[in-house]
């Protein structure tokens, strides 16, 4: 498989996640967003396990862990709690900042020297998606933004960690996928039931609505995000991530009625432009496994040949 496509595949799980907005107001329960949180990652989790069937061992138990409450056990909880508490997509604006983050964590960690061009292309996108969601409404909630660099920060040290520990000898990203997923699930269900209480009565929207996220959203969008980072560099994946946001604007003018203006229209030119310039040139750094031991030996994970090309 030949690095752009490679990237497109990637590509299609931000793309994935920009949907999750759009899902969750039309089809969900209001106010339970930890709730929300849980049925994405365990179920889509637990499918995975059961497909992968493969438990991590040795040190990969607290690795697979670790990963899974910074992917997910942690994330998930931190983005919720800022989208609630910042106004008009800050959220997203302060998210925007993930690959400045990964930059740094990969120049520490992977030996992906930043550069200038790679500097300035964070910078971009960040303004883009800032011109794209970012409304004037209110002061800024000190607690929100904590949450929302908080979360910027788990998923880029994730990314960064996911890369660098590669994968087990003989295992997929199928597998380990499906352990990070369980473990965050694992790690929300008992904040979402202090927090939130038992969870609500589901009509048959709702149950819709959760079946897209846990499966297609979550399971299918997470293994293709995991892959993506075992093929491409740190960097390379994180541009990927305005995708996200952008993909939510589209949904919300075509599916809800929301208005995109000449700003909004500059913002989302900038950043895709920023999304594409992040992928040109860039190549895996030396002496860094971009594959696992069983991929260098010739043999496929078995999802590469099974799942379509579907499409946070």
């Amino acid at each position: 498989m030949n690095r752009s496509t490679v990237i497109a595949l990637t590509a299609l799980a931000p793309v994935s996640w920009g949907s999750t907005y759009a899902v969750t107001t039309q089809f969900l329960p209001a106010d339970r967003p930890l709730f929300t949180g849980l049925m994405r990652a365990l179920p889509a989790g637990l499918v995975l396990l059961a497909l992968a069937r493969t438990l991590p061992r040795g040190v990969w138990w607290w690795k697979a862990a670790a990963l899974g409450a910074l992917n997910i056990g942690a994330f998930f909880p931190l983005l919720f709690l800022s989208a609630y508490r910042l106004p008009g997509g800050m959220a997203a604006v302060v998210g925007s900042v993930g690959p400045l983050f990964v930059v740094g964590l990969a120049a520490a960690l992977l030996g992906e020297r930043p550069t200038l061009r790679t500097l300035l292309t964070g910078i971009a996108a960040a303004l883009g998606v800032s011109l794209v969601v970012l409304k004037a409404a209110g002061a800024l909630d000190a607690v929100g933004v904590l949450a929302a660099l908080a979360a910027t920060a788990s998923m880029s040290a994730g990314t960064v960690l996911t890369k660098r520990w590669g994968r087990p000898e003989g295992v997929g990203p199928l597998a380990l996928t499906g352990w990070q997923l369980t473990a965050g699930g694992l790690l929300i269900a008992p904040v979402a039931l202090l927090v939130e209480g038992a969870p609500p009565a589901l009509d048959g929207r709702a149950v819709g609505g959760y079946l897209y996220l846990a499966l297609a959203n979550t399971a299918v969008a997470y293994w293709l995000w995991f892959r993506g980072i075992g093929r491409l560099t740190a960097t390379q994946v994180t541009f990927l991530g305005p995708l996200s946001p952008l993909t939510a604007a589209v949904i919300g003018w075509a599916a809800l009625g929301q208005a995109l203006g000449p700003v909004q229209l500059a913002g989302m030119a900038l950043a895709f432009g920023a999304t594409v310039f992040g992928q040109l040139g860039a190549r895996p750094a030396r002496g860094i496994q971009t594959f696992s031991s069983a991929e260098r030996n010739g043999r496929k994970d078995s999802m590469d040949v099974t799942v379509p090309a579907l499409r946070r």
